[in-house]
């Protein structure tokens, strides 16, 4: 079985009880609701890397934020346009969002500068399933004290 690791930077946008959840578009969460934000890339700062991903993601500047939370999680994934099971640790630095810029866009065209996120919107978490929901998703709220539905 190959390994697959991933590092990113990931915001955490929670207003009256409302998370700010991206849909996504391919990988190992693929058509399942995720934290905005992704891979630090080459020399790239976590901060740097979660204005980044949050504008490119969400269409938003971040202006306000603090470190949450570092963790990671560990799963299997079935990558399935190579037929390979992979073994996913997915490492993340976690941001309390406090304020932003600009408007949320729920529609995202797939491109060579996003290529992961269909769109963002808040959505309540006490509605959110944890199939429908990333791994990292699900550890971020359960810190935060959300119980979330099978």
């Amino acid at each position: 079985m190959k390994e697959f690791k991933q590092l990113g930077a990931y915001g955490l946008v929670i207003i009256n009880n409302k998370i700010l959840l991206i849909r996504k578009n391919g990988g190992p969460y693929n058509n399942k609701l995720d934290l905005p934000g992704g891979t630090i890339e080459f020399g790239e700062k976590p901060e740097e890397a979660l204005k980044r991903e949050l504008k490119e993601e969400v269409g938003v500047k971040t202006t306000k934020y603090e470190l949450f939370d570092a963790d990671s999680v560990f799963f299997e994934w079935l990558y399935e346009k190579e037929n390979i099971l992979l073994k996913v640790h997915h490492l993340g630095i976690f941001y309390k969002i406090y304020d932003y810029e600009g408007n949320i866009e729920e529609n995202k065209k797939i491109d060579n500068i996003n290529n992961d996120s269909k769109g963002a919107k808040f959505y309540d978490i006490k509605d959110l399933k944890k199939d429908n929901l990333s791994e990292i998703a699900i550890l971020e709220l359960t810190k935060l004290g959300y119980s979330i539905n099978k």
